[in-house]
């Protein structure tokens, strides 16, 4: 088996409010910790019901403090929405309280919808108009930045010196994030780590991994090529129950690509009152088939071949493991039954 990580997208279900998932999360990721999982990463999306993980460097902070060894990071943090130096100095704080234990995965994407989007970059006099075109640029700054040396700032004719934290020990590991050539190819070029979005995209991961790969240029912050993949993964004591426990994320996967409305994440028996179109059905069978849904051996057996197809030893699983009616709201119980599962 290769080596196992956490993607939490702190989902939001019918019977919660926003703190029962932050709690349920942090229980998560309490459990990952003590699994041995290697990394637990939270997303950026905004104004979605059914996600609560709006703000990356908070929740970061919240689970590197309820856990012990795990690396915590985000995946990612959307970096055309903030100012670099705001993000530099979020997680070069974080890096010095929790030394060697934080990553921070970067995108490119608004992680929302055109309205939000604009709100975050304008609404209060917030980045530029050519905050995604300067892409680049921004990834060179926020490695300076975060660095114990900083970066000379020229104003008016003088340099000044800009720090993200006072007195760096060491730096958060950088990696950037995406789910097209452009991200895969600014990688190799950066000689940086690199993620491909697997488990949204579904296809054209093994093509952005050899264009990382062949791209790659060797850098201060990497010698070798490094990446791993990313998966939906339900995990239960047989494949009918991870099925089941699966369909409530299927259903919201199958609104998010047929431009509906996301709502909160139902509870497994208020997604299987659900009537489906034949349709509807080939969608979600679509779907679920490039996911990993079974019993502990079917699945590990599963990742385990998935690993080996795209030649990485990590794989970060994202456990779309919905739950019971009667579950309590701050808990995610089948979400930490698949991550045990899979573990063995």
């Amino acid at each position: 088996m290769p080596a196992l990580s956490v993607l939490d997208l702190v989902p939001v279900r019918t019977d919660q409010a926003t703190g029962d998932a932050v709690r349920s999360s942090l229980a998560l990721a309490r459990a990952a910790d003590a699994l041995g999982y290697r990394r637990y990463w939270v997303a950026e999306h905004h104004n979605m019901p059914a996600v609560a993980a709006t703000n990356p460097p908070l929740l970061m902070a919240m689970i590197a403090a309820a856990t012990e060894q795990i690396r915590v990071g985000s995946g990612g943090v959307m970096l055309p929405n903030h100012a670099p130096l705001v993000v530099a100095e979020q997680l070069a704080l974080l890096e010095a309280v929790h030394p060697g234990r934080i990553d921070l995965g970067i995108g490119r994407a608004p992680g929302s919808d055109p309205v939000t989007s604009w709100a975050l970059r304008h609404g209060a006099g917030g980045v530029t108009d050519e905050a995604v075109s300067r892409f680049p640029e921004y990834v060179d700054d926020l490695l300076a930045m975060m660095s114990p040396e900083g970066v000379g700032l020229s104003v008016q004719g003088r340099t000044h010196l800009l720090r993200a934290t006072p007195a760096a020990r060491s730096v958060p590991q950088l990696w950037l994030l995406g789910s097209s050539d452009y991200s895969a190819r600014l990688a190799g070029e950066k000689g940086l780590p690199y993620v491909f979005a697997h488990h949204f995209s579904g296809s054209g991961t093994a093509e952005a991994i050899a264009l990382y790969r062949s791209s790659f240029r060797p850098s201060p912050e990497l010698e070798q090529p490094r990446t791993f993949l990313t998966l939906n993964v339900s995990v239960a004591p047989t494949a009918e129950e991870a099925q089941r426990r699966a369909l409530p994320q299927l259903l919201q996967m199958m609104a998010l690509r047929t431009g509906q409305p996301l709502q909160p994440q139902p509870l497994v028996e208020e997604a299987e009152k659900v009537e489906l179109g034949a349709g509807q059905r080939e969608i979600l069978e679509r779907m679920s088939s490039r996911w990993v849904i079974g019993d502990p051996d079917g699945a590990r057996s599963r990742v385990a071949e998935l690993a080996a197809e795209h030649g990485v030893d990590e794989v970060m699983v994202h456990p779309v493991d919905s739950a019971w009616v009667g579950t309590d709201p701050g808990a995610s119980p089948t979400r930490e039954e698949t991550l045990r599962l899979l573990a063995g």
